[in-house]
């Protein structure tokens, strides 16, 4: 099979690549060519930007794929720019959406994909973007039946991640365990989570290519395993041999803190994320799950050690403000009942 793959840098499309060529798959990548990449030499590589729309569209419309991977859509101009550019030419259309893109509360837990409705609040743009990138989808899925496949994944990690943890602190979350200084934890930590690793999720990508039965539908592909936030941080712990202070604020304080970083807990992590795998299941039987958090987790963290040993100082310098701001207000607290 021929497929395109527009990204291939990312964590995610670099799975799916890794996936494809094990697989013996024809692979090409579309990107801006800024990163060097393992599998350069097994593939070919179409050096452009996307958002170039005029040259991206008029470019693709001269080649003949199998199918298309998007990896870089996150708005309905991005969709409507892929869909012209490939509506001709490909036998299917594989949309990377996110389960960011739910209304929130849930209707259903674990989360099924017929029952939900899409996200309407602009005030959480990146989960308004890719619902409105759906929406745009879904209506020429209908008036023109487009073999367009939609994949929403859930949080996904993977070695070259740059969103692990609370305030997103990466090798952070080592550093700070190691120097016994305290993470953050929304909430009381207890909200149930399936983290996913970017192995697993390619799987699903990779699984519905060429099945017509896809087209036309959307389905989360995450792991099944039952773990709450907390253990996040845990398991990192028990990796590097040293058991991590948690300290505890609320995900709406988080956000009035720090929006930009912290909008996606306030709006979407604060509710659990489990997600019934029923739907990919019934047309690829054979995916599943395999990695662990911690064994995921160990895969990072090695990754960490040996290529990305860096800090970014003003996560950890909100971090430290976030705690001494917290163990002030709880010393305060404590000394209410007493006056």
């Amino acid at each position: 099979m021929k497929v395109l793959i527009l990204g291939g840098t990312g964590v995610i499309s670099r799975a799916i690549v890794n996936q494809l060529l094990s697989d013996n798959q024809d692979v090409t990548i579309y990107n801006r060519g800024n990163k060097k990449l393992p599998f350069a030499d097994e593939v070919e590589h179409i050096q452009g930007d996307r958002l170039n729309r005029d040259a991206f569209e008029t470019s693709m419309r001269k080649r003949k794929f199998d199918a298309v991977i998007d990896m870089l859509c996150f708005n309905a101009a991005d969709a409507r720019s892929t869909v012209a550019a490939f509506r001709d030419n490909v036998e299917q259309m594989v949309i990377c959406s996110s389960i960011a893109a739910y209304k929130r509360p849930y209707k259903t837990v674990p989360t099924v994909e017929a029952s939900e409705q899409l996200w309407d609040n602009p005030v959480f743009s990146y989960a308004f973007e890719k619902a409105e990138m759906e929406r745009f989808l879904q209506s020429v899925i209908q008036a023109e039946n487009l073999p367009i496949t939609i994949i929403r994944p859930s949080l996904t990690y993977g070695p070259g991640a740059v969103n692990i943890g609370v305030l997103r602190q990466n090798y952070g979350i080592v550093d700070r365990i190691r120097k016994n200084k305290p993470l953050v934890m929304f909430g009381d930590g207890s909200t149930s989570w399936s983290f996913t690793f970017a192995p697993d999720l390619a799987k699903g990508f990779v699984g519905v290519l060429g099945n017509k039965k896809t087209y036309g539908e959307a389905y989360h592909v995450t792991s099944e395993e039952r773990t709450i936030w907390e253990d996040l941080y845990l398991e990192i712990g028990k990796i590097v041999g040293k058991t991590p202070r948690i300290i505890h604020i609320s995900a709406e304080l988080l956000y009035k803190a720090a929006p930009n970083l912290c909008g996606h807990l306030f709006f979407e992590k604060t509710y659990a994320g489990l997600f019934d795998n029923s739907k990919i299941k019934s047309v690829v039987p054979q995916f599943k799950a395999d990695l662990t958090l911690n064994a995921g987790l160990r895969n990072i963290v090695d990754w960490w050690e040996k290529e990305a040993h860096t800090i970014d100082p003003e996560k950890d310098a909100l971090e430290d403000n976030l705690v001494s701001l917290t163990g002030s207000w709880s010393d305060q607290v404590k000394n209410l009942y007493m006056q």
